[in-house]
């Protein structure tokens, strides 16, 4: 068989496409949007009514290759990885991700896997390459298969809260002000946070805590840890749900990594760790009937967090924790391309002062680290900001991690000091790439990471990001009006 049709006849998929027609007709729902993820993390998809739910959960429904990549044309007028003569992908829906729209109860969401077209004469009913989700499933089943360990994630996306125009520009302002943790801040966008909570747990993610940070209208809201692949999940849920607060309160939800200068941006620390073993426990919210199915509001808790220290120091991960670590930091300029995937993520490492990762070192609970430990059992990849494709990052961290724990790699030592007094002591530091150009440049020379990207991933989001560093390139920008309008005679 083919890969789609290994995918539409997994072992308790049929039961589960009764499930979700049975939560259609309880919660009358009439209204389907099929979604994936393109190559820069945006959700796009079609939609369909609900009456025809079995059949395209059997057959699927087409849309054009070029949408991995946004249907977007690069600064020569070409679209970016595919052309208008490509065939259109199938995608084929995941009823275990389907869940009820809170803020229009007549509309579903489900979550697809995309193949080649059936009729490719290369390869037809093949796994797309580029659809950046059905990878990082592909290598999170690869990575438990062969070293019987899950990676949990949690991530921790700032965004902020901007004001706007009549017109529905920004203002250039954010909602609130920048005082970091204050409550009263935190209390002027309670209507905003609490809207975002209310849809959030109807969506299925467990929120666990949230607070004002260091920018003007920056928010953190974090959620409860889960697999790799449904936390990425779960981000692009969450960033869908921001998108309809701010409509509803006449705001911007911004994610753009720096919109302002000379105050924090908005990071996306990424907590990590291996873990054997585990039991899904579902969150039932109550006793009230769950708008979706059961695997959506579920979690995987417990089992052994071999992160965990095996040693006194409480300080230092276990082995395959140190494992980890050592194939991460052997990789961290080629990562960087993924977790500040923007011109605009490096003003984040530019405009520094405000605890932005800029060195590949490591060390316990050291924010001048592009690596911590941020306590025992887990460590924080920090060069990662809020713009980041979660899906493209945890394919590439579960290479790295491979790489590390296969050849049984040891870290250097963790660093202690400031990095900054570590390097006016004598220390040799290197930087992580500064640039976006730059950090492509390194993902181009790491087979490893390039690997977390098979075949048609690497050529549309190389091919998208390079064109994006070129249009900055050739950009005329304020800052340059500012700095040569007048510099002459």
């Amino acid at each position: 068989m083919t890969d789609l049709e290994k995918h539409v006849n997994q072992p308790g998929r049929a039961k589960l496409v009764k499930k979700v027609r049975e939560k259609i007709n309880e919660l009358g729902i009439t209204y389907i949007y099929y979604q994936f993820i393109s190559v820069t993390g945006r959700v796009v998809g079609k939609g369909i009514p609900a009456d025809h739910w079995e059949r395209t959960a059997e057959k699927g429904f087409q849309l054009v290759y070029g949408a991995t990549a946004n249907l977007f044309l690069d600064r020569h007028n070409n679209y970016i990885g595919y052309g208008p003569e490509a065939m259109e992908l199938v995608g084929i829906p995941d009823p275990e991700t389907f869940v009820q729209l809170p803020w229009d109860k007549r509309v579903g969401r489900v979550f697809v896997t995309c193949f080649r077209n059936r009729e490719e004469r290369k390869n037809p009913g093949g796994h797309l390459t580029s659809d950046c989700r059905g990878n990082l499933r592909i290598f999170m089943e690869e990575f438990k298969k062969k070293h019987g360990l899950e990676l949990r994630v949690g991530t921790e996306p700032e965004m902020m809260w901007l004001t706007k125009n009549e017109d529905g520009t920004p203002t250039g302002k954010g909602f609130s002000k920048p005082f970091c943790y204050h409550i009263d801040q935190f209390e002027s966008l309670r209507p905003v946070f609490m809207k975002v909570i209310e849809y959030a747990k109807a969506m299925g993610l467990d929120m666990i805590q949230g607070d004002h940070e260091d920018a003007p209208g920056q928010l953190e809201l974090n959620w409860t840890y889960d697999n790799v692949l449904r936390n990425a999940d779960r981000l692009s849920t969450y960033r869908q749900i921001c998108a309809q607060v701010a409509r509803e309160h006449n705001l911007i939800a911004c994610f753009m990594t720096k919109p302002f200068m000379g105050v924090s941006a908005s990071g996306c620390h990424t907590n990590m760790s291996l873990w054997k073993g585990g039991k899904i426990k579902v969150n039932k919210l109550g006793n009230k009937t769950l708008p979706g199915v059961e695997e959506v509001f579920s979690y995987v808790e417990g089992g052994t967090n071999t992160f965990m220290p095996d040693t006194k120091d409480m300080q230092l991960p276990g082995k395959i924790g140190l494992q980890s670590i050592a194939g991460i930091m052997k990789h961290l300029p080629a990562l960087t391309a993924l977790g500040s995937s923007t011109v605009n993520s490096y003003r984040r490492l530019w405009d520094q002062g405000f605890w932005a990762p800029v060195y590949a070192d490591w060390g316990y609970q050291n924010r001048t680290c592009g690596l911590r430990v941020s306590a025992p059992g887990r460590f924080e990849y920090r060069s990662v900001d809020s713009m980041h494709n979660p899906y493209l990052l945890g394919a590439a961290l579960l290479k790295a991690c491979d790489e590390g724990i296969t050849k049984k790699m040891k870290p250097a030592a963790p660093e202690s000091r400031n990095i900054y007094e570590a390097q006016k002591a004598g220390k040799d530091v290197k930087k992580l790439p500064l640039s976006l150009g730059e950090a492509l440049d390194r993902l181009a020379e790491d087979e490893v990471i390039k690997s977390a990207m098979p075949d048609e991933m690497y050529k549309v989001f190389h091919w998208y990001k390079n064109d994006e560093w070129e249009r900055f390139l050739g950009a005329t920008t304020q800052w340059d009006l500012d700095t040569y309008l007048d510099c002459l005679p």
